[in-house]
């Protein structure tokens, strides 16, 4: 059993973790028995923190707002968690790299010399999977709006700049469009922000680009939120990103039979389906956003090819390797596929 001083600390650590504690539940967590409990809340309300009883069968306590604020507490596990929360955000697309960096100081200086030791203790080196200058940031107060307004269920309105068009050299610098949409998540993939709404104009699902986003105030009536397709945020948005046609329909499915193990091929294949046939023969089966996308996930498995389908996938499978046969030679580009990307290349 802990100490009494460093006991009313823990349980004040507790009360502040999660709105409300049943009181058998505290009395297990400080192993003390629930009488103890008692006599330790009353301490804690002689020192002036607003301790509330809650009534129920098993009866609990609650931390409520007062003029008061408790001290910031933190066991090893939120100090560590906290540390690699802060330490993480450059990647996370929010814009927040130099704030997050100040706060991390200023909850380190208040921590004990141990749990500082342990954060101390932390080497990551969050790394950006594309240059600064390639993604821009989205506005932390941009990001607040949005946030609001799918709490409120409020309609949001904004100006919204299109994403340009592959091989579109104007980066999307245009007029922002003036949009209205019922927004419902705000996420993260790839390391951009989306807002996923329900498009009250074009009568469907969207994802916008939240760097791309400009809210306009006052935001519109509230709404009873639509049931998402699928149900799930994140599959949802998984498909949208992953070449779909629709929801559970991605644009290129092609499989092939690989002279490979199985588990070697399933060890990268990522979301890809792998079927054994034998000890050194698997049938792969996956998705892409392109023929010659797929064509060229495939390529990185060194093994040969037996089957290929369907047709699409044959014919990216020639375009490639008259590709790379000319890159091998030297040979200058020309041709049928001298004339760049097509459609189906993008």
């Amino acid at each position: 059993m802990p100490k009494t001083s460093a006991r009313l600390l823990l349980l004040l650590s507790l009360l502040q973790a999660r709105p409300e504690w049943p009181g058998r539940a505290l009395a297990e967590r400080l192993e003390v028995s629930p009488r103890t409990v008692r006599r330790d809340v009353d301490r804690l309300r002689g020192l002036g923190y607003p301790v509330t009883a809650v009534k129920g069968p098993d009866g609990g306590y609650r931390l409520d707002p007062g003029p008061r604020l408790p001290p910031l507490l933190f066991d090893d596990e939120q100090a560590v968690a906290l540390a690699v929360a802060l330490r993480t955000a450059p990647v996370s697309g929010a814009g927040i790299e130099e704030a997050a960096a100040r706060a991390l100081n200023t909850v380190r200086q208040v921590m004990p010399a141990r749990l500082r030791h342990r954060v101390d203790a932390l080497r990551i080196t969050a790394v950006e999977r594309v240059p600064d200058a390639a993604r821009p940031r989205a506005d932390p107060r941009v990001l607040v709006a949005i946030s609001a307004a799918v709490r409120d269920r409020e309609v949001l309105r904004f100006g919204h700049v299109p994403v340009p068009p592959p091989g579109d050299s104007g980066g999307g610098t245009g007029e922002p469009r003036p949009r209205r949409a019922e927004p419902h998540h705000l996420v993260t993939w790839g390391g951009r922000w989306y807002l996923v709404a329900w498009d009250l104009d074009r009568e469907d699902w969207r994802t916008f680009r939240v760097d791309r986003i400009t809210p306009r105030t006052p935001t519109g009536p509230r709404f009873t939120p639509r049931a998402l397709p699928g149900g799930d945020v994140a599959a949802f948005v998984a498909d949208r990103f992953q070449g779909t046609g629709g929801f559970g329909a991605r644009l290129c499915r092609g499989e092939v039979i690989l002279r490979l193990p199985a588990p070697v091929v399933s060890a990268y294949a990522g979301e890809g389906l792998v079927e054994e046939l034998g000890p050194d023969r698997c049938r792969l089966v996956l998705t892409a956003w392109s023929w010659p996308g797929l064509a060229s996930v495939i390529g990185q498995f060194d093994g040969d090819i037996e089957a290929a389908a369907p047709a699409e996938l044959r014919d990216a499978f020639a375009r490639l390797a008259r590709r790379f046969a000319r890159a091998a030679t030297g040979a200058p580009a020309g041709g049928e596929d001298g004339a760049g990307p097509t459609a189906a290349d993008r």
